[in-house]
């Protein structure tokens, strides 16, 4: 007897449909799955047989052939427990194979029955609601999080005869539902505020443009200036992310498995890989191609404290996404695009010893040392990094006083009131923030007067500007007079948006 279950498989950051067809013949007692499984698929087998039989049910006798469709697409994980179980009890005539249809089924299975939660479970409710499937069946752990997609009935189950009951209609489920705008303000407080940081009000005033235009940034200091303490601290002046913005946030994690429970983020990520990161942990890949750290920062922050330390490679595969805000991983089965739509804060010291260009501090190293170790970040990298700014070392007399400050309330109003700006000036055209404006964008939306323009060119003839660079300081212009509540962009908004352009012999280059 042949039974078919529907579930899904997971590819990047999005799901497809997988048909899980059980097959009973003659012949010695024997089951075998194929349909391009992994180890963990194949051992599927001996947890499922657990399952059934402690469960009370029968397991088939027969020679059983469980086929993953489509073949050609790799299946991982455990998720297809639960729909092998029902399968072969769909199979065997303990569950009727019709009450299996119009529904997408996922779960892994504990040898005692218990369902477990698994990976993706919004990105594969999406697929099912994109598939006009209407009902999905899905581990308890996992419901809330899957009824984030509402236009798809979510059921929870916690065992495999629950949902066996469930299935012939001797127990009857709740719908499980979910008001997503509610967890929008469930979002926990930052780890610090912003007035705890003494001196340093150059390098806030460019961390509040930096969250304000999304726009990225470097932090050049000697060591204990407060340059991670600073990069801490944009949490707590970031916006609250839309609910489109916190359920794509929400999606990514979850495919990486690292939503701890929780149905929804609430908050913007602020990822902070250690330096020792490869370029596949950063970007993605695998051999099964996974989000890399450029992708759990989507929508957020990625911060790279010591950024010479990095691997050269690691650190020029961020070139593309930062422009393009997406990453392609392309392997020989096929392609995976990732989002990538991040906010790059990163910091370093000037030198090897860190004390280059300190006053109260002899710089240890020779000029060839410090060039070698300048070197180890490209020129088109630093090219795009909007903002650079010099950290210098506190003064004891501002480290004995109380810091004096604004709040990271205070400053994340502001923020927030410029997002706004910015969400209602580039309504429905896909972009969230000054720093993704196209060329198109910027002729429309970053016009100078006639002294702004003077102040603009005398910085291009003296600084050497790229072209890259012209555009990156209309784009914290904009931002700028966005902070103000200023319409138009003015000669002051471009001579500061100028300051934060690399100066060659600084120690922020």
């Amino acid at each position: 007897m042949l039974a078919t279950v529907q579930s899904s498989a997971l590819q990047g950051v999005d799901a497809t449909l997988v048909e899980v067809e059980v097959d009973l013949g003659r012949g010695l007692p024997q089951l075998s799955i194929v349909g391009l499984p992994e180890a963990a698929v194949r051992e599927s087998r001996e947890r499922v047989r657990s399952a059934i039989r402690n469960s009370g049910y029968p397991f088939p006798a027969e020679r059983t052939t469980i086929n993953l469709a489509p073949a050609d697409v790799r299946k991982e994980g455990s998720a297809y427990d639960l729909p092998i179980a029902l399968g072969l009890l769909a199979a065997s005539g303990t569950v009727p194979p019709e009450r299996l249809a119009g529904q997408v089924i996922v779960g892994e299975l504990s040898l005692d029955g218990r369902v477990k939660p698994v990976r993706g479970a919004l990105a594969i409710a999406d697929a099912t609601a994109a598939l006009g499937i209407r009902r999905l069946l899905i581990p308890a752990a996992n419901a809330l999080e899957a009824a984030l997609v509402s236009s798809v009935e979510v059921y929870g189950v916690s065992s495999l005869g629950e949902a066996v009951e469930f299935l012939l209609e001797r127990r009857a489920l709740a719908r499980c539902e979910v008001d997503a705008s509610q967890w929008l303000n469930t979002a926990l407080g930052a780890a610090g505020d912003l007035a705890e940081v003494h001196g340093q009000q150059h390098a806030k005033r460019a961390l509040e443009i930096a969250a304000a235009g999304g726009h990225n940034l470097l932090l050049v200091g000697p060591p204990g200036a407060g340059k991670t303490m600073l990069a801490r601290r944009i949490a707590g002046i970031l916006p609250t992310p839309t609910l489109a913005e916190a359920i794509e946030i929400t999606k990514i994690h979850s495919v990486a498995g690292l939503l701890h429970g929780e149905p929804m983020l609430a908050a913007r990520p602020f990822r902070a890989p250690h330096h020792t990161i490869s370029a596949a942990g950063l970007v993605g890949g695998g051999p099964g191609p996974r989000p890399g750290e450029v992708t759990l920062a989507h929508h957020g922050v990625l911060f790279l404290d010591e950024l010479p330390e990095f691997p050269r490679h690691a650190l020029e595969a961020l070139r593309q996404p930062m422009e393009e805000r997406r990453i392609t991983v392309s392997r020989a089965q096929g392609s995976l695009r990732f989002p990538a739509n991040f906010t790059l804060i990163a910091a370093m010291n000037p030198c090897p010893c860190g004390f280059f260009g300190d006053p109260r501090r002899a710089c240890l190293c020779s000029e060839p040392e410090v060039r070698r170790y300048r070197r180890r970040i490209s020129g088109p990298l630093l090219d795009r990094i909007d903002l650079h700014v010099e950290a210098p070392a506190v003064a004891p007399a501002e480290l004995r006083g109380s810091p004096n400050g604004e709040s990271s309330a205070e400053v994340r109003r502001r923020v927030s009131a410029a997002r706004a700006r910015q969400l209602e000036r580039f309504a429905g055209r896909g972009i969230f923030y000054n720093a993704l404006m196209s060329p198109r964008e910027l002729r429309r939306h970053c016009a100078l007067d006639d002294d702004s323009e003077r102040v603009l060119q005398t910085a291009v003839e003296r600084l050497g500007l790229s072209a890259r660079s012209y555009g990156r300081v209309l784009r914290i212009a904009r931002t700028v007079a966005d902070l103000s509540g200023e319409p138009r962009i003015g000669a002051g908004h471009v001579a500061e948006a100028v300051q934060y352009r690399p100066l060659e012999g600084l120690p922020c280059f």
